[in-house]
């Protein structure tokens, strides 16, 4: 194996080991995972809600979730390819040159999926220790425990039985904090927000970009409404799924991923050549004008 198959597997595996060590938790959470078994009082309305299918399904929420960013960031990669092969020694995997654009879009893919489990473990962290009961709890429990009765009014219950029959739903029906939809599409639509703020510069318009970044997260801030809207979440799931979606987006895209340190550096350097060249002319026009004095 020659030293760049070495090199390239080296970093593979290492990544794809980051990535397993914290999306395994995920998996064992979602198989085996029991959430915290909170109790309710009988006069608590805000558990009282119908149930409602979800208007964004989990497989919309995943597929434009995945699946919008990762072909912005395709497109982008290989149209922006021209400006930096040069600069970039080729790599060969057993004597086969890999293609710069696929090294390009590992990398900024990679980054971004880390960010989305990241994101999602710290949510399933929340789910499965608050135990938080969803809106629509009491219509899909239907607990063995009459409510109508006044003595029951103000008690705090917690041994009681479920007379529902899905044990998905039941399971379900204690996972409300923090929102997953929230979280979810907050992450994915921020960060590709922040893709798109490092990556397009077209002098063509000065607001496509903006505009494109406010869809993104309109689009987010849609898929967290819906949840109050169909009763999966009291508002404050929302709020909290919103605040870690986010945040995890913009200490990915600062601190974890090189969006902003390459550009920000250009930019910065492009600034100092600028102010330079200006200071060089003022200079010029000073001096020539004290030479006519």
């Amino acid at each position: 194996m020659d030293l760049d198959s070495k090199e390239i597997y080296k970093k593979v595996i290492t990544d794809f080991l980051c990535v397993f060590a914290v999306g395994f938790p995920i998996l064992i959470f979602r198989l085996f995972g029991q959430p915290y078994k909170r109790g309710f009082y009988c006069d608590d309305l805000s558990i009282r809600y119908p149930f409602h299918p979800s208007t964004v399904p989990d497989y919309v929420l995943y597929i434009v979730g995945i699946g919008l960013p990762t072909a912005v960031m395709l497109v982008f990669e290989v149209s922006l390819l021209k400006k930096v092969c040069s600069k970039r020694r080729s790599l060969y995997l057993f004597g086969w040159k890999v293609p710069p654009w696929l090294i390009r879009c590992y990398k900024e893919i990679g980054f971004f999926c880390f960010g989305a489990v990241c994101s999602q473990l710290i949510t399933d962290i929340g789910k499965y220790s608050i135990g938080r009961l969803r809106p629509h709890f009491m219509t899909v429990c239907d607990p063995d425990i009459d409510c109508s009765t006044p003595d029951f009014k103000y008690k705090y219950f917690v041994e009681f039985t479920c007379r529902g029959t899905s044990s998905k739903l039941l399971r379900e029906s204690r996972l409300s904090f923090p929102s997953g939809h929230s979280s979810f599409s907050a992450y994915t639509m921020v960060y590709l927000a922040l893709y798109l703020q490092a990556k397009l510069n077209w002098r063509g318009s000065h607001l496509l970009k903006h505009f494109l970044q406010f869809c993104c997260v309109a689009l987010s801030w849609a898929t967290a409404l819906s949840r109050v809207s169909d009763y999966k979440h009291h508002w404050s799931d929302v709020l909290v799924g919103l605040i870690i979606g986010t945040t995890v987006a913009f200490l990915n895209a600062n601190f974890v991923s090189d969006l902003f340190g390459a550009s920000s550096m250009k930019k910065k350097s492009s600034e100092t050549t600028t102010l330079t060249n200006t200071s060089h002319q003022v200079m010029l026009v000073t001096n020539n004008s004290s030479a006519d004095l």
